[in-house]
């Protein structure tokens, strides 16, 4: 196993389901942090890299600082960025990559470009020039997303 060379911080909705956490093989694993976030929570990400759905595109200059992550389903993503204390930088990653889970919810919208936390974090150690594949050996749709990656012509 590779370890991350960017700290990687993962802040989990309390809610957020362990057993269908795409993010859960990693705890322990040298490199990433794992907070748990409950409503009234402050979150001290100042300096920090925020994954995000707007912002400019994640870049391999982004990889001087510490990468977050707020790993929760969208309707509670706004409450849990409010909760952070410090600049922040969002960043997001690039449009082409599509997801390879299967979405089933039917009383959210979801952006159309919207992927599993562990292919988002995959991905944007991809962009900072870190890629390691094992973070998706316990991922059921790892090999599906890769396929992706290659036809979206982030990887060969």
């Amino acid at each position: 196993m590779n370890t991350p060379q960017v700290e990687v911080l993962i802040v989990r909705h309390y809610k957020e389901n362990r057993k269908k956490c795409t993010l859960e093989p990693l705890v322990g694993r040298p490199g990433f942090r794992f907070l748990t976030w409950r409503p009234g929570a402050t979150i001290r990400a100042a300096g920090h890299t925020l994954l995000a759905v707007e912002g400019e595109e994640l870049t391999p200059a982004d990889a001087g600082r510490p990468l977050l992550i707020l790993d929760s389903t969208w309707r509670y993503l706004d409450a849990m960025r409010e909760s952070l204390q410090g600049e922040v930088t969002p960043r997001c990653l690039p449009r082409g990559i599509t997801t390879a889970y299967p979405r089933t919810s039917k009383l959210h919208d979801e952006p159309a470009f919207g992927l599993a936390s562990i292919e988002a974090l995959h991905a944007a150690l991809l962009v900072l020039g870190l890629r390691d594949d094992s973070l998706l050996d316990r991922y059921h749709w790892g090999g599906e997303f890769l396929t992706n990656l290659r036809r979206a012509r982030v990887i060969e």
